[in-house]
């Protein structure tokens, strides 16, 4: 009953993360406030409330966390692979800019529990699943240089926030994130739903960027909201905590699956390995979040893939 009459701010609460945190605060009995800037909320509950903000204003973001226990920040933005790097900057500019103001307010205004989030793309190149200790024994994978330097500076100034004020602060590190709600956007899309995309739009030939032997560590979005709220309850020591599925999948085997699940068969599916496809192995160990949590994802990914299929056909699909 952690959150039961909560009062709960959720940056990013028009979002592809972010409704899936408000949904499963409401779930649990809290009053969530959202920010409005460019959308507009997707989901309605009488106990939701709307406060338009910019976050590159201070003055919007005292505004919102004023009278909020908890934060979750998940506004911001993300890079796709094949992002131009002046689109790129951008990205990190608005992030390290966003959650230093989300940071001072949450700290003026006197918000007792904050969650903000790094990334998995802050871990050097290895070949096993990623420990919590690994983030700072290397540099990061070089295509991730730009972005994954940012998160890991914005852990540093959560360091510094939960040091030198009674703010708590939880660090979250998750691995790749898809499911309802996705980003299906041809020219800033993730893998799994650009693939989901085009899989649904019959394309024939299919091709695939990368040689198709990429391990990745995808994790349903219900699965990471469910892990959110329980780091921010159990464990805001500003101690990172990696949130995956804990096993791999290769884009072979996610490829085939979706278009399974769409019922696609192409005459001609090409792997074209001179398109970039980022780093070639990226799991994480989650045997942290389990210890401390009692975490554990609970949507395979065949049943997640299914069920984002199924989602994007009934509301996205021509």
């Amino acid at each position: 009953m952690f959150y039961n009459n909560k009062k709960v701010l959720v940056t990013g609460g028009t979002g592809f993360v972010g409704t899936h945190l408000v949904e499963e605060l409401l779930r649990r009995g809290a009053s969530v406030r959202i920010p409005i800037h460019q959308r507009s909320p997707r989901v309605c509950h009488e106990r939701i409330e709307t406060m338009r903000a910019d976050l590159t204003c201070l003055d919007d973001c005292r505004r919102l966390v004023h009278g909020m226990q908890y934060v979750f920040h998940a506004g911001g933005t993300v890079a796709a692979a094949g992002t131009k790097p002046v689109a790129a900057m951008g990205a990190i500019t608005l992030n390290l800019v966003v959650t230093a103001q989300v940071l001072q307010a949450a700290w003026e205004e006197g918000v007792e529990r904050i969650l903000i989030f790094s990334s998995s793309t802050g871990y050097p190149p290895a070949e096993h699943a990623v420990t919590e200790e690994e983030m700072w024994s290397a540099a990061p994978y070089p295509g991730y240089f730009g972005y994954a330097w940012m998160r890991r500076y914005l852990e540093r100034l959560g360091e510094f926030v939960a040091a030198k004020s009674p703010l708590k602060v939880a660090l979250l590190r998750p691995t790749a994130v898809y499911g309802r709600h996705d980003n299906f956007d041809p020219q800033t899309s993730h893998v799994i739903p650009a693939l989901i995309r085009r899989a649904a739009q019959k394309e024939d030939p299919f091709v695939v960027w990368g040689d198709g032997n990429e391990v990745r560590d995808f994790l349903h979005v219900t699965d990471l909201a469910r892990g959110c709220l329980l780091l921010l309850e159990k464990h805001a020591e500003c101690d990172p905590v990696n949130i995956g599925c804990g096993q791999g999948a290769t884009i072979k085997q996610v490829v085939r699956t979706i278009l399974n699940a769409t019922g696609h068969e192409p005459a001609s599916l090409q792997f074209d390995a001179t398109k970039p496809s980022a780093i070639p192995f990226r799991m994480v160990d989650i045997s942290k979040a389990r210890r401390l949590l009692g975490f554990q994802p609970q949507i395979t990914l065949e049943e997640g893939l299914a069920d984002t299929v199924h989602w994007y056909q009934s509301h996205l699909a021509p």
